[in-house]
């Protein structure tokens, strides 16, 4: 993706000397990178590099040793998954988190749900409740799941149970999403898809996304980020992380792959 989309002029979300330690062990070192609205920002690296311990420091599953995440102008590190789940930011997670038992819609629902600023009434039935009504069914169309509503989640086929979980991260209105591998163990229609409904998403949202599918990461990237042992190897637009020897030798395996 050669061209930048239009994109506000301030990153939503910004990190500055982000820092993870476990003990000795240093899982993300100083990192500095923008999340802007309009823009995917795929984070690629090999196993090990920091990527998802990047995305936790994000989302509140971990608190940073060093370093700031703003959103919005506030500093949010070391803020509770909660918490910065209600300021706007969503994420999806390696492993599919819904619930199986439940339909396409009552997942959305349960989502939006958690968004409701009061507690909901014991003796009210919920389906009383037109806005988070609403919001789930805005939230399985913006992820092409309309006609699964009423499917149970353990029936869909794997592509669609990834498609659902972004749906409920839609269905608690994030302006951020940070996607984690979406794209995992998918055939390449299902695949496809996902990386349409990724592009779909841009416009009214900023992407991180952590990926080892090349196709999809040189598709869908107007940024992209190289991390190696929990450092920034390199960072920019595709083009310019192409034609890095420091990414080719150390990543990417060579000129051959990255000018394919």
């Amino acid at each position: 993706m050669s061209d930048l989309p239009a994109m506000s002029s301030e990153p939503i979300l910004r990190t500055r000397g982000l820092t993870k330690r476990f003990g000795g062990l240093v899982a993300v070192n100083d990192v500095s990178l923008d999340l802007h609205v309009g823009e995917v920002h795929v984070v690629i690296g090999p196993n090990g590099a920091g990527k998802s311990t990047l995305t936790n420091l994000l989302s509140g599953d971990l608190p940073p040793t060093a370093g700031e995440v703003m959103f919005e102008g506030r500093d949010i590190a070391g803020c509770t998954s909660d918490h910065i789940s209600r300021l706007g930011i969503g994420r999806s997670y390696q492993k599919t988190n819904i619930f199986l038992p439940f339909t396409v819609f009552e997942n959305c629902r349960l989502a939006a749900q958690s968004r409701t600023p009061h507690a909901l009434k014991v003796f009210r039935r919920v389906e009383g409740y037109a806005e988070i009504n609403r919001l789930a069914y805005e939230a399985m169309e913006s992820a092409g799941l309309s006609h699964r509503s009423a499917r149970v989640a353990a029936t869909l086929s794997h592509g669609e149970q990834r498609q659902l979980e972004i749906a409920m991260c839609l269905a608690t209105q994030p302006r951020v999403l940070l996607l984690d591998e979406p794209l995992a163990g998918m055939g390449p229609h299902e695949s496809q898809r996902m990386v349409e409904l990724i592009k779909q998403l841009t416009a009214d949202h900023a992407i991180m996304l952590i990926e080892h599918d090349m196709d999809a990461v040189f598709a869908l990237a107007h940024r992209l980020t190289v991390m190696v042992n929990g450092e920034v190897l390199e960072s920019g637009t595709p083009e310019q992380v192409r034609s890095s020897p420091a990414v080719q030798l150390a990543y990417l395996g060579g000129e051959e792959l990255l000018h394919d």
